[in-house]
């Protein structure tokens, strides 16, 4: 997949979208997004500071996968408010699972049911997140967006994916660009 803004060929694939302060929208308000895919067609992105009261113990139990060898019980990510039945797992490691998409040479979006049964038998990537649902924007949509100033784009950085602490995450992800987010006007002017 290609990477840029359909105007000038520059997509924003393998980052992290930061929400400004100002987003409105209760469903992306201090979120981190990390953008998995993004073409002509539109993006799709999976928020990754949201966990739920949902564990993966109690996720795997439920599609009837064991999960006794798995080390720790992190919680579920709530992805986004798309398909919210639908789980991916990020990840560190390509591994041989049925449907993974490379977001970059060392990160994995895996949507397919074999990496949680390996991950349960404590034969998964050492470093992985679930979520269920995921973000998704129209073609055009998020170009939009980013010129309307709702999101600030950082590059990807897997140490605030699998080390930082969900709730200090929108604050890490903007610091990637030298930022507090915080100090952020809400809006900002066209020339």
């Amino acid at each position: 997949m290609e990477s840029a803004s359909a105007a000038d060929g520059h997509y924003f694939g393998n980052q992290f979208l930061v929400a400004m302060p100002n987003m409105e929208d209760e469903h992306f308000t201090q979120s981190v997004t990390l953008l998995c895919e993004h073409n002509l067609e539109g993006a799709l992105g999976l928020i990754v500071n949201r966990p739920t009261e949902l564990t993966l113990s109690t996720m795997l139990q439920h599609m009837g996968l064991d999960h006794t060898a798995m080390a720790g019980d992190p919680p579920i990510y709530w992805g986004g408010p798309v398909q919210p039945e639908r789980g991916f797992v990020l990840h560190n490691e390509a591994g041989d699972w049925e449907t993974t998409l490379p977001i970059n040479e060392q990160l994995f979006m895996t949507s397919s049911r074999d990496i949680l049964a390996a991950i349960g038998h404590g034969q998964g990537p050492r470093h992985f997140m679930v979520a269920l649902g995921y973000a998704g924007w129209t073609a055009g949509q998020l170009e939009s967006e980013v010129l309307g100033n709702a999101w600030l784009n950082t590059p990807v950085d897997q140490a605030i994916l699998f080390q930082t602490p969900a709730a200090e995450r929108w604050q890490a992800a903007s610091r990637l660009l030298g930022l507090d987010i915080h100090n952020l006007a809400g809006r900002a002017g066209h020339a």
